[in-house]
C-alpha cells in the first residue's frame, strides 16, 4: 500500500475507492433485482399458457441477443425521449429521503439507468439458468410426488425449487460476477463507477498502469470473494445436506 501511496497522491486512491463503492453497490442490487425478476420470468417462460410463455421468449431473446452497451445508451438517452418534462426534471432534480438517524439521496439518472440497463440484461441470463435448473430436476420425482397427492405448488416448493436452486447455483454465481464486469460499461453513460474513476486518475497524472493497476487488482478480489463465498455455501449445503 505504501508503494501504490507513493505512485498516486491520497486524493487519487480516494477517487478509485469511492468509484469502486459505486461499483459494488450497483452490481449487488442490479443481482438482487435480476434474481427476483429472472425467477418471475423462468415461471413464465414455463407456463402452459402460450400467451403468457410467448412474450416471456420473446424478452429472453431481445435482452440476451442485445450488446449491454447498446441497451446501456438506450436507456440514458432514448428512453428521454418517451418522458415528460416534468418526469424528466424530477429525476435530474437532487432528492433526499430523511429517515431517523440519516438520509437517502436520489441516485443520479445515469445510476438510474445502469440500474436498468443491467438488472433487464442480467435478468435474461438468469431466468435462462433458473429454468435450466428446472429442467435438470428428474421428471420421475414430480410424477411420484403428484401419485403421492401432493399439490402442484407443494412440487414445487419441496421437490422442484430446492433442487433447481442447487442445480442453477454456480452459473448463478457466474452472472453475480458479470454483473460486477459489466457494470464497468456504465462509464460510458457517465456513471462514475470504477472504471471511470480510473479514467480520470489516468487522464490527470498520467500514471496508467497505477491507476488501472488498482482497479484490476478490486475488480479481481471482489470477483474471487463471490467465487470463495460461493464455493463455501456449497460446501456447507453439502455438510448438512440440506438446500438453500
Amino acid at each position: 500500500m505504501t508503494v501504490f501511496g507513493e505512485l498516486l497522491a491520497p486524493k487519487y486512491l480516494v477517487w478509485l475507492i469511492q468509484g469502486f463503492g459505486v461499483t459494488v453497490v450497483l452490481a449487488a442490487l442490479a443481482s438482487l433485482a435480476a434474481t427476483a425478476l429472472g425467477f418471475v420470468l423462468c415461471l413464465g417462460r414455463l407456463a402452459r399458457s402460450r400467451w403468457l410463455a410467448w412474450p416471456v421468449a420473446g424478452y429472453l431473446s431481445l435482452f440476451r441477443n442485445t450488446p449491454l452497451l447498446i441497451q446501456l445508451f438506450f436507456w440514458y438517452f432514448g428512453s428521454t425521449a418517451l418522458m415528460s418534462e416534468g418526469l424528466l426534471e424530477w429525476l435530474n432534480t437532487p432528492h433526499q429521503l430523511d429517515m431517523v438517524v440519516f438520509g437517502i439521496k436520489w441516485p443520479p439518472f445515469e445510476y438510474l439507468a445502469g440500474f436498468v440497463g443491467l438488472t433487464l440484461y442480467t435478468s435474461a441470463f438468469i431466468a435462462e439458468e433458473f429454468r435450466a435448473g428446472v429442467g435438470g430436476v428428474p421428471a420421475g420425482q414430480v410424477t411420484a410426488a403428484a401419485a403421492l397427492g401432493m399439490t402442484r405448488y407443494q412440487i414445487w416448493r419441496h421437490i422442484v425449487m430446492p433442487q433447481a436452486i442447487r442445480i442453477a447455483m454456480p452459473p448463478l454465481l457466474g452472472q453475480y460476477m458479470n454483473t460486477l464486469k459489466n457494470s464497468s460499461l456504465t462509464m460510458a453513460i457517465g456513471l462514475a463507477e470504477l472504471s471511470y474513476a480510473s479514467r480520470q486518475v489516468e487522464t490527470e497524472t498520467f500514471k496508467t498502469f497505477q491507476a488501472f493497476g488498482i482497479a484490476t487488482l478490486l475488480y479481481i478480489g471482489s470477483i474471487v470473494l463471490i467465487e470463495t463465498t460461493g464455493q463455501w455455501l456449497q460446501h456447507r449445503r453439502k455438510l448438512i445436506g440440506a438446500p438453500l
